[in-house]
């Protein structure tokens, strides 16, 4: 991968695009694909909060200078004196295959360690994900195990795949 990646905040003029990617199923993809929602979801989280708050958020992937998809987390009470970031990525179809994605959520589990007390950053993805999960692993994510019929996704249950990176092991790990 040649063309770096970056994350940044949602712009206005990032909504539609959002909107394409979760409310097509085309753009959404085979494994991220979970029926049509109100067209109204992005532009109203982004007047309330710009997409940012302090249980979670959403960061637009630029590779290049091309918009290519997102990043997103949300808090995960862990205990009551805890928590850690579940995080997730959905990617333009132009933009899945090349790496981005690896890239992407290395940086936001960077991030979010550099910026937040959390200890762990976790992330699923559906068992039939290979891709995904060959995203993670290239991100320095470490399979945890599988996760018996976590989602609901196209008129049946999933079963899941988890994945975290904790604080220690980014001092083990390079980026991809």
């Amino acid at each position: 991968m040649n063309v770096e990646v970056s994350l940044r905040p949602a712009r206005e003029e990032d909504l539609t695009f959002l909107n394409s990617l979760s409310n097509d199923p085309a753009a959404s993809g085979e494994h991220q694909w979970y029926g049509w929602h109100s067209p109204h979801t992005y532009r109203q989280r982004w007047a309330e909060n710009g997409l940012l708050s302090d249980d979670g958020g959403l960061l637009i992937v630029d590779a290049g200078t091309a918009r290519s998809g997102l990043v997103s987390w949300r808090r995960i009470q862990a205990t009551r004196s805890s928590h850690y970031w579940n995080i997730g990525a959905l990617l333009a179809p132009e933009a899945r295959g090349k790496g981005y994605g690896s890239r992407a959520q290395r940086l936001l589990a960077e991030y979010l360690f550099a910026h937040t007390t959390v200890n762990r950053v976790e992330a699923g993805t559906e068992i039939g994900n290979v891709a995904e999960q060959r995203a993670l692993e290239k991100a320095g994510f470490t399979r945890e195990g599988v996760v018996r019929g976590a989602g609901f996704r196209d008129g049946r249950w999933h079963d899941g795949v988890l994945y975290s990176l904790v604080r220690s092991d980014l001092v083990s790990t390079t980026s991809p």
